[in-house]
């Protein structure tokens, strides 16, 4: 923008006596309106800067893995190849530098996010070593026991004490992994590992922090005031003595369900396992370790059931989208379903990922990518299938996603809030730029070959009293066959008829899928299909090495499932995950209309789901179903158990799927009753009791063209913007987590006029918005604060980047709620069912 526009902007707010005049309102809106049409330019640094290990003169080759079998008791004792264990070694403890990125986020969010608060056991937290597990859903690391006192030797924190009696971590041996020495370290703090230390929690790594020098050092004191001083703690300028940093561990490793510890807040390396997911993992509590009802970004947290995450919260794309975090089974049968239905065709940046060629000569894995002609074959990795280069491609853009160089990563995009135009993070970037990518390509394909060895199911058989939750009925596992066969095989096994009507050859992926896809269902109805697949399904071998996914995408059309996943952004062309998405998947058709429902009055209505990607889910594993509930894409479905012994894992398998395949025994929202089809996430204070929330957002974390009139507003108009950015509130309790938190700051139209349309009307929301609910009296009730927000609820839609918020509905597959005519199965067919499940 032309300096003189920007001035004449900011000449306007000066002279603003009146706000709450409709004009101002109107000139004010157009004013940042022109702000935000002139786009954002990437910041000169995206694609020039370095990240801390190039800097710091290190080279991918510096970062090894690490070959020790340290971990040799997890995933039932399994024997390793010397590449495997480096790849599960990757897996736990390899944080690629991003311990940079989670201290900045512990600094912009003024200490909101804080791990090293969430590994403390300090008197005055809410939580310890000793409710870890219990409050957070986080795995203690075993030979760790709670800190009693300050620690002298760590800058007075209160952080876990190894046992004696116990082996040293190899990792943290900073003479074999010598860490990157830059800044303070090496001089007042010491240069450590690459690997950092072990903190007490499974996929959390302490790093001496390069800041803290002799003034950091002065300045913090003995560290009572971390824990004791608010001001001290949540200053922006605080600089912490250490660092930590993540692993992909922290949100993959659990109880093994079929060697669970008798204890979960002290479990031993025997009772855990490298792939079955974070399936207790508590986000609103880890991300905001206060749990601080009143900060409404604690309410979008809330959303995420226990075992769920919004993993776009950072690179956020706007929606509220938390979604389970899978376990990971038969990697190889998986692979081989690829080879059937999954090939994807590669361009621009995506072919720059590295593909299983680069790393074995010759095998039937070289046989997923042809360079010749751009094309893998690959599953298809996240709810919505986005990721879709191959699964090298899918492993290394994890390690992005939390954290790893953030110095570009952070350059594209408005971190947590959004409101400026996301650019893409760059393949070639990273292989040009970052040692710690260039060390992560290098390793993943061990990570790969780990999992490979480590993902084979966990068979309620083989778990402790397992058998006697096991039918002994031979003829009804034997209907409970026939009935998966009718009913779920198409969507869930990867062993299905050769022809695969409509979606050979390779799947029939690109602009054309839709009508490949509803001629394979419509052929998934007819004997035909029933017969083969009941044959299929009644052979011995049938659950051996079924990866019981299909792999196929599936239109939520069908599905009827919140529609929120499959709406996510973050993949679609020019956005910050392009270079991991397909051309095919780029191409895909809208599915057409679906019905969601006004959150408010619970009318039904009509929204057309975009084309270029959006609109579908792919087909969950039923891998060891009977230890995975609650069910669907949020663990919406069933209730939650915070134990994972057997019987408790049973409790929620009984209570989830019998919520599946009875939908009437779903549970009710609690204000619209039978008007929605399921449950809505609203406002509420912690623990269910009730009580307002505020929308606050730093100034530093605003959208850009707010951060354009800032300084003008907050000294001509401080009541809209003051203490350092804006809070707009109070919300009242019971009001749409997603009304909010899916409100949608830039339009996503080419279109000049309409984008100038859309950011008025955002602004004017802000606006009246602070205005009205401001003005509202000191202790005003829940009552009066919502007919104040009642006026807001039209404009919220009209801005909602998905407005369907009812989060627990859909998937009614042999239910009879299914539109296309299927009729419901009986209730001995339903129970044959869920008995045959139990066995997978």
């Amino acid at each position: 923008m032309p300096d003189g526009q920007a001035g004449h902007c900011a000449v306007i707010v000066n002279r603003a006596d009146v706000i709450r005049s409709a004009r101002l309102l109107v000139v004010l809106a157009a004013c940042f309106a022109l702000l935000l049409s002139c786009g954002s330019v990437p910041p000169l640094q995206a694609g020039q800067v370095l990240d801390e290990a190039r800097s710091g003169g290190r080279s991918a080759q510096s970062f090894p893995a690490a070959g020790e079998d340290y971990f040799h008791d997890m995933d039932g004792g399994i024997p390793l190849s010397p590449e495997e264990i480096k790849g599960r070694n990757t897996w736990l403890v390899w944080t690629g530098g991003n311990d940079r990125f989670w201290d900045g986020l512990s600094a912009t969010s003024g200490g909101v996010v804080d791990f090293l608060k969430t590994i403390s056991s300090h008197p005055s937290l809410k939580f310890s070593r000793d409710t870890r597990w219990n409050y957070f859903g986080l795995v203690n690391e075993p030979c760790f026991e709670k800190a009693t006192g300050p620690d002298p030797e760590r800058y007075g924190l209160w952080l876990d004490k190894r046992r004696v009696d116990c082996p040293s971590d190899p990792f943290a041996d900073g003479t074999k992994y010598p860490g990157v020495a830059l800044g303070a370290r090496g001089k007042n703090v010491p240069v450590g590992s690459y690997y950092g230390y072990p903190t007490g929690i499974v996929g959390l790594r302490l790093f001496p922090n390069p800041a803290f020098d002799e003034a950091a050092a002065k300045k913090w004191g003995d560290g009572r005031r971390f824990y004791e001083d608010r001001d001290f703690y949540e200053s922006k300028d605080l600089v912490r003595p250490y660092r930590v940093g993540m692993s992909c561990a922290f949100c993959h490793v659990g109880p093994n369900p079929i060697r669970p510890p008798a204890d979960p807040e002290h479990p031993k390396w025997e009772n855990l396992s490298a792939n079955v997911g974070a399936q207790y993992f508590r986000a609103g509590r880890i991300f905001m370790w206060e749990a601080d009802s009143t900060n409404f970004t604690f309410q979008i947290f809330q959303a995420s059931r226990p075992g769920s995450l919004d993993t776009s919260f950072i690179a956020t794309d706007n929606i509220n989208n938390p979604r389970t975090m899978n376990a990971i089974y038969s990697l190889l049968p998986r692979l081989e379903q690829a080879t059937r239905v999954g090939k994807e065709t590669l361009a621009g940046g995506s072919l720059n990922n590295r593909q299983l060629n680069d790393f074995v000569p010759s095998g039937p894995l070289t046989q997923l990518f042809d360079k010749a002609t751009s094309t893998v074959h690959t599953p298809r990795v996240l709810k919505d299938g986005a990721d879709s280069v191959g699964p090298l491609g899918a492993l290394n853009r994890v390690y992005l996603s939390i954290g790893l160089f953030s110095e570009e990563w952070l350059s594209h995009f408005n971190a947590l809030v959004g409101g400026k135009r996301t650019t893409t993070m760059e393949v070639a970037v990273a292989q040009k730029n970052s040692s710690y990518w260039q060390a992560t390509e290098q390793q993943t394909f061990n990570v790969a070959l780990f999992l490979a060895k480590a993902s084979a199911p966990h068979k309620l058989k083989d778990a402790p009293g397992g058998d006697k939750f096991l039918s002994r009925d031979k003829a009804q596992l034997e209907r409970g066959k026939i009935v998966f066969a009718d009913t779920c095989a198409r969507c869930h096994s990867s062993k299905l008829p050769s022809s695969l009507v409509g979606l050979l050859p390779d799947g029939c992926a690109g602009p054309e899928y839709l009508a490949c896809f509803e001629k394979y269902w419509k052929w998934t109805k007819t004997d035909e299909f029933r017969k083969q697949m009941r044959e299929i399904v009644q052979a011995d071998d049938f659950l051996q090495d079924n990866y019981l996914s299909s792999e196929v995408r599936i239109p939520v059309t069908l599905l009827q499932t919140n529609a929120c996943s499959p709406l996510a952004s973050n993949a679609l062309r020019g956005n910050i995950w392009d270079n991991f998405s397909s051309e095919s998947y780029k191409s895909l058709p809208s599915v057409g209309t679906i019905t969601v429902h006004h959150p408010i009055t619970g009318e039904p209505y009509q929204y057309a789901m975009p084309a270029g990607g959006r609109g579908y889910t792919r087909p969950p594993s039923l891998i060891s179903v009977w230890s995975t509930a609650p069910f669907l894409l949020n663990n919406s479905v069933g209730r939650f158990e915070p134990d994972p012994s057997v019987e408790a894992r049973l409790r929620s398998f009984d209570d989830s799927i019998e919520k599946l395949l009875w939908p009437e025994k779903r549970d009710k929202d609690p204000v619209l009753g039978d008007k929605v089809p399921g449950i809505i996430d609203r406002t509420s204070g912690l623990a269910g009791q009730g009580g307002p929330s505020y929308l606050r957002v730093a100034r530093e974390n605003l959208p850009e063209a707010l951060q354009s009139i800032a300084g003008p507003a907050e000294r001509h108009l401080p009541w809209l913007f003051g203490n350092g950015g804006i809070e707009i509130g109070p919300i009242p309790a019971g009001i749409p987590v997603n009304l909010l938190a899916n409100l949608n700051p830039l339009s996503e139209s080419a279109d000049p006029a309409a984008r100038l349309a859309h950011d008025k009307q955002v602004l004017e929301l802000v606006i009246y918005a602070k205005r009205d609910l401001q003005a509202l009296p000191r202790g005003a009730s829940d009552d009066q604060a919502k007919k104040v927000f009642a006026n807001l609820i039209e404009p919220l839609l009209k801005l909602s980047k998905c407005p369907d918020f009812v989060v627990s509905r859909g998937h009614y597959f042999g239910t009879g709620y299914v539109k296309d005519g299927e009729s419901g199965l009986s209730d001995a067919d339903k129970r044959s069912l869920i008995e045959y499940l139990k066995t997978f």
